[in-house]
């Protein structure tokens, strides 16, 4: 069921952002844009290099840059940009990693011709997703986006979904995206890696009596005493292949061993749950344990690339910055 057809109950006072569906490939973006007439043949090989060499929660942290990008503002940079007031420093973005990366990328891609920081944030994305899934995803990612000179930490907090939030915020948050139900539960997948601090998940804990999307108790009890040391404290948001971009994430979910009530909240409702079961491996039929995880796989891929078209900038409306930290001096 698409996206459109759910009337989500919002809580008020949070509201939902302006609808700002991902635009069409008119919009300019290309596979091989770089490549095509030996613009920089090389973009995506040194961006690739780049990837290559960081750990395993650097690489994660590219991959929620990619989505906070794209989420507030589209696919334009605009997360990069340093100075009072940015999205970078808003709440939601405190913990983001990987800026000194894109910027590293950048330095060595413009040795040699000029690449936008939004495309190199893209690139960066899928480079990650191909190493932290041990090769399983790989796409090609369509590319001439230009770097946004707007960047104000309110945007952030109506724009990217809550941890707190129940499946209608979510799903309308990814809707107001033109990415619809389904593919925010394969991008939510993405929770199987990274990090999160105790402060992302205080309504979690002690969990809820009585409640069928309730933190398992083994693992309520874990990170009780884990974060009783402060809310600044770090946990992995999968304990079972933390450095590993799969389908455990699904897993977790049905065992109810996930930290925020945005992924507990994926089992209340019939279609989530089966789309849940069935990337998690659960599903009897046709090879269920072996079909569902593998479609996981294709179905981030294209996700990923949907959402590489959120707020795509024009020409007239971005420029590729000098520096990604900071917009062009006039």
């Amino acid at each position: 069921m698409p996206a459109t057809a759910f009337h989500p109950r919002i809580l008020a006072p949070y509201p939902l952002p302006p609808a700002c569906p991902p635009l069409s490939p008119a919009s300019g973006l290309k596979v091989g844009y770089y490549a095509d007439n030996d613009k920089c043949p090389r973009a995506e090989e040194i961006v690739r290099e780049v990837v290559e060499k960081a750990t395993a929660g650097e690489k994660a942290g590219l991959i929620r840059l990619f989505f906070h990008d794209c989420f507030v503002e589209g696919c334009d940079g605009s997360v990069l940009l340093s100075g009072t007031d940015t999205e970078r420093t808003a709440v939601p973005n405190l913990s983001l990693r990987g800026f000194e990366l894109i910027e590293e990328a950048k330095a060595k891609v413009e040795k040699h011709c000029i690449v936008s920081c939004a495309d190199i944030v893209a690139f960066a994305g899928r480079d990650a997703s191909y190493n932290l899934s041990y090769g399983r995803i790989n796409y090609r990612v369509p590319a001439g986006r230009y770097d946004g000179k707007v960047s104000r930490a309110n945007d952030t907090f109506q724009n990217l979904p809550p941890p707190f939030g129940d499946l209608a915020l979510t799903t309308a948050i990814f809707a107001a995206k033109g990415l619809n139900q389904n593919e925010m539960v394969v991008l939510s997948g993405a929770h199987s890696i990274g990090r999160s601090a105790c402060s992302s998940f205080p309504d979690r804990l002690p969990p809820a009596a009585n409640s069928s999307t309730a933190m398992e108790p083994k693992l309520a009890g874990q990170l009780t005493a884990t974060c009783s040391a402060g809310s600044s404290v770090n946990v992995p948001q999968d304990a079972v292949t933390p450095d590993r971009l799969d389908n455990q994430y699904y897993k977790n979910v049905m065992s109810r061993d996930v930290l925020f009530n945005s992924d507990a909240s994926l089992t209340t409702s019939s279609q989530t749950e089966d789309l849940v079961e069935f990337y998690a491996g659960n599903l009897p039929f046709l090879g269920g344990k072996f079909l569902g995880p593998l479609a996981w796989y294709h179905d981030f891929e294209d996700a990923m690339v949907k959402m590489g078209y959120i707020g795509v900038k024009t020409s007239a409306e971005g420029e590729i910055r000098k520096t990604c930290a900071s917009i062009n001096m006039p």
